[in-house]
């Protein structure tokens, strides 16, 4: 290893980037596509530049069964590919913007390489909360692939000591993406599991209407749920003898305990440069990546965004944003025209054992709290033509602005969501309205859709929302429709003594015409509020009744997103 790096370089420009993994790489990468004069030097302070980190619970669970898999490149592999001058094990300490110096440490000592341009990717930590015992060695994290390698050889170890039928115990705090993708995994590996989660509800991105689907799939795979609480306490017996204890008084056992709780931005050499940060301390920068200081720029997850729809300035750590980040740096460092950062929808998706559950754009709660008007609307079809067999039922909720533009959307099920999702997202970034939703022309084939797709029942039902056509009523508002309304119950009899609402008026909606006026006694001059299964039957009583001059609404999302939201008062 060099001990000084001072000098300016014989040929090009030198190109300095902090921090390999998705932000870092893809702006080496697209800087040696444009400039192939550049000195292009990485300093990453781990031994590992670039790897999968998305693939890493799928490392833990052995789907993906070899380890070298989820290393993408090597220095050597870099160098030979791309010359790139990739080193590892070297961290960067300090930043003289005076001089154009970076300050790098590594285990034969340090010294300073010179930059004419600066790219920071230092990324996110996790963030350690404040739980009594976090330091015992049966405690881990699961971000890096260090990380990997304890987890992995801590759960080898419980499953080579087990006794019997009494299979090892681990506790998963934090029910987010990676802390959901974790405990697949330890199940996978024959572990038993608990999560706790200070949420409500698991993956808080989520809207609360549909997490209960989650929470049932993990349930029904003997996994413990313990939510609206957090970890106050972790104590030790032995190294595979370990309790937690709870905020709610609760102690669960555990052989080995895994915390994900979030992360937040590794911004401190910015920091310590004088480099501008936002309240968050994300690194600011612009529309090319560049931050307050004209010779750096940064990437990643360490710097701010400004989020779709809300507007709001923060960081969101994904990969693919810092991977498009990369490359417009890149683009930016060596003079070429940009095209600036569009807002970022936060579109994210998981796998929870047989669900799949799905993001784009702000949740219903996010648009709440930031004070903008939107309808909701739900639908509950199947992912490709119910003739067809092995339909499978998609829940999709979207949100519309009073204009019908698309705000975002969410959806769960067990086959067809991804797709969903994905057009979404486009139209989504397109400022599509309901609309463009309901002509959008999408591939149809009995085994991969229906003639009108998930997609276009979104524009369709959004368009009778928004005109009127329609009127709806929400699981929230189930109390005020008990006190000051007649709740009709358009469902069969069947599914009506399966479960309903005390006080329902039952009327199945084919029977509906013929007994009107039961309605307009039982309600004696009040609204009526409509609900069948998934809002299809009710919508058609519900124009039945418009007709004929009764005040009634459609409960949106119908018996399946009420029972999720409020089980409490079903008879």
């Amino acid at each position: 290893m060099q001990n000084s790096d001072t000098g300016s370089p014989t040929e090009g420009r030198r190109i300095v980037i902090v921090g390999g993994v998705a932000g870092g790489m893809s702006a080496a990468a697209r800087a040696r596509r444009l400039d192939e004069r550049a000195e292009i030097v990485v300093l990453e302070q781990s031994e590992y530049v670039s790897f999968a980190n998305c693939g890493l619970p799928y490392g833990l669970s052995g789907e993906i069964e070899r380890r070298d898999d989820l290393l993408l490149n090597t220095p050597a592999s870099l160098g030979a590919a791309l010359a790139l001058n990739v080193r590892t094990g070297s961290r960067a300490t300090a930043i003289d913007r005076t001089g154009q110096t970076i300050s790098v440490t590594t285990s034969e000592g340090s010294y300073e390489l010179a930059y004419d341009a600066l790219l920071l990717s230092p990324g996110a930590v996790g963030v350690r909360p404040p739980i009594e015992g976090i330091g015992h060695p049966a405690v881990h994290s699961l971000r890096t692939v260090p990380d990997l390698d304890d987890v992995e050889n801590h759960v080898t170890q419980l499953l080579a000591a087990q006794l019997g039928d009494q299979r090892p115990r681990a506790v998963v705090i934090g029910a987010g993406f990676i802390g959901v993708e974790a405990v697949e995994a330890l199940v996978a590996r024959g572990m038993e599991v608990d999560v706790v989660e200070l949420a409500d509800h698991v993956l808080p991105p989520l809207d609360a209407e549909l997490a209960p689907l989650l929470a049932e799939e993990l349930r029904v795979h003997d996994v413990g749920l313990y939510l609206g609480a957090s970890a106050r306490a972790i104590t030790a017996g032995t190294d595979t003898d370990l309790s937690v204890v709870l905020s709610d008084g609760a102690a669960l056992s555990a052989d080995l305990v895994l915390v994900n709780v979030g992360v937040r931005p590794a911004s401190a050499l910015a920091r310590d440069a004088g480099l501008d940060l936002s309240p968050t301390g994300a690194i600011c920068v612009d529309a090319d990546q560049r931050t307050s200081d004209p010779h750096i720029w940064a990437v990643g997850d360490a710097v701010e965004v400004v989020q779709a729809v809300t507007g709001a300035v923060g960081p969101v750590p994904l990969a693919g944003p810092a991977n498009r980040q990369g490359r417009r740096a890149a683009d930016a460092m060596l003079g070429r025209r940009t095209t600036p950062q569009a807002a970022v929808l936060g579109t994210a998706i998981v796998r929870v054992f047989g669900l799949t559950a799905a993001v784009t754009g702000p949740s219903q709660l996010t648009l709440a709290r930031a004070g903008i008007a939107h309808e909701v609307v739900r639908i509950h079809p199947g992912h490709h033509a119910g003739y067809f067999p092995g339909a499978e039922q998609v829940h999709l909720v979207a949100t519309f602005a009073p204009d019908g533009r698309l705000l975002g959307a969410q959806g769960v099920g067990r086959a067809g969501v991804d797709k969903r999702i994905d057009v979404l997202a486009t139209a989504l970034r397109s400022g599509m309205y309901a609309d463009d939703l309901a002509e959008l022309e999408l591939a149809y084939a009995p085994p991969y859709g229906s003639a009108k797709d998930p997609v276009n029942m979104l524009g369709f039902v959004a368009q009778n929302v928004l005109n009127g056509t329609m009127p709806q009523w929400h699981p929230s508002d189930l109390d005020d429709a008990l006190a000051d309304t007649l709740v009709l119950d358009v469902r069969t009899q069947g599914e009506f003594d399966r479960g309903h609402l005390k006080g329902a008026l039952h009327i199945p909606h084919t029977e509906l015409r013929e007994r009107l006026d039961e309605v307009r006694d039982a309600a004696a001059g009040r609204p009526v509020s409509v609900h069948c299964a998934s809002g299809v039957r009710s919508y058609i009583a519900t124009r039945v009744l418009l007709a004929e001059g009764l005040d009634a609404r459609n409960l949106s999302g119908g018996w399946l997103t009420l029972t999720a939201v409020r089980p409490d008062l079903v008879a």
